[in-house]
């Protein structure tokens, strides 16, 4: 297996499958397949160093909302020069959000929802060579045909390169369309020709793996997600439970809203803790402000609160409130006592998932463009079906981290339509 990995870099260090492609030097390259493949690791964070460090090429990584960027491949490259102690080579820059090499090359980091940042960006020594799309699923088709002016201009010597990272989420997105359609089969592993490259991998695929970490993506029992995040293949989504939502800028309305309410998820390693504040207005609800990440501590979740939901501080009066999930009372005491945030549990009694769901569904849900995690999850969120593929009225547990935190700011009100439908129909003597 020829490679160009230079001599401290051992082969050890790197998962098999894409040592042939770490001086691949093909103009378009697509890596996608499962979770927990390695892809993001490997190609958007190991071989970013190498080249990076060999010198010669700057790398712009976008992602399609430049927030999540940090918790996300900025934190591998961060995690991989420490790693292989490059602490003294590389020079990360929080408040550019750039990372630079000590012979003048860059990794350059920026979402797709700030066009003018993105023609502002340029590295101090030469120009762009590559741009890397982090989980390029998120991405509109235009967004991607604009970056892509990026790379004109500089030195013939380099060959420039755009790469794709994702798991292929739906066989009807544009990238499908655009690289996959009359080159590359379901069942296929490698395509390659003088212009594009495409490699599927899973997590059989990554020898770094614990067998909890296998135990968890082979015992998955949907399925669309086992086909998708276990196997690697494009998905053919089934019965969605939101389609009455849309993606608007929020930005300018945010300040108009008198009547905020507020919900909170908890989670830590494999589910997110996820905060979300919206807003109630002539049967839409608004989604204005969330926050969804892995490994948060409550303090770090009181420090997320103070953000974006400020006035829930007792210390300001606590004009709102926050709505948990009632399965973590410790967490509720401390937010509540040690952070002085104001927040209790949710009511959480049978049948309240079920019953929010159709409340919600009732209503126009109108979700701030910068909040894609939440827009992802209104994207996937389904019904379970029986092995006939009939659907049931049961939601599929996966998806739901920032529609269980709606349901909990909500819950209040939805008790109360609830309580008023009850007494109504009581009064034509229905028994009760």
């Amino acid at each position: 297996m020829k490679t160009d990995i230079p001599k401290h870099f051992p082969a050890k260090l790197f998962n098999p499958v894409y040592l042939p492609f770490i001086n691949d030097q093909t103009p378009l390259q697509v890596f996608f397949g499962g979770s927990s493949s390695g892809k993001s690791y490997c190609i958007g964070a190991q071989r970013v160093i190498i080249d990076v460090l060999k010198g010669g090429r700057n790398y712009l990584i976008v992602r399609n909302v430049g927030k999540s960027i940090r918790g996300s491949v900025y934190n591998e490259i961060i995690k991989c020069i420490g790693i292989w102690d490059l602490d003294k080579s590389f020079k990360p820059n929080k408040s550019d959000f750039t990372i630079t090499c000590d012979n003048g090359y860059q990794i350059l980091f920026s979402g797709l929802d700030d066009p003018q940042k993105l023609k502002s960006i340029t590295p101090i020594k030469g120009v762009v060579t590559d741009v890397l799309y982090e989980e390029a699923t998120e991405d509109e088709y235009n967004a991607y045909k604009e970056v892509s002016k990026r790379l004109r201009g500089g030195s013939d010597k380099i060959i420039k390169r755009e790469i794709f990272l994702f798991n292929p989420i739906l066989k009807t997105h544009w990238i499908y369309k655009e690289f996959f359609q009359g080159c590359f089969g379901d069942d296929d592993k490698l395509y390659r020709d003088d212009k594009k490259l495409i490699l599927k991998t899973t997590y059989k695929d990554n020898k770094f793996l614990t067998q909890q970490d296998i135990d968890r993506l082979e015992s998955e029992t949907n399925e669309y997600f086992y086909n998708v995040y276990t196997l690697g293949n494009w998905g053919v989504l089934g019965a969605l439970i939101f389609t009455n939502w849309e993606k608007r800028d929020l930005s300018e309305m945010r300040d108009q809203f008198d009547n905020y309410k507020n919900g909170l998820d908890f989670g830590f390693t494999n589910d997110p803790s996820t905060g979300v504040r919206l807003a109630v207005r002539d049967d839409t609800i608004y989604i204005t402000h969330a926050f969804y990440e892995y490994g948060l501590t409550n303090r770090d979740i009181a420090g997320k609160i103070e953000e974006i939901m400020p006035l829930t501080l007792k210390s300001k009066g606590s004009q709102e409130q926050i709505l948990a999930d009632s399965a973590e009372p410790k967490s509720i005491w401390e937010l509540s006592n040690d952070f002085n945030i104001n927040v209790r549990g949710a009511n959480k009694k049978p049948g309240s998932v079920n019953h929010g769901i159709q409340w919600i569904q009732q209503h126009k849900i109108v979700i701030h463009y910068e909040l894609q995690d939440v827009i992802n999850e209104f994207e996937m969120y389904q019904w379970k079906e029986d092995k006939d593929g009939n659907i049931l009225n049961i939601p599929i547990d996966k998806f739901n981290h920032a529609i269980d935190a709606i349901r909990y700011a909500l819950s209040e009100q939805i008790m109360t339509i609830e309580t008023e439908v009850i007494e109504d129909l009581s009064v034509y003597g229905i028994p009760m």
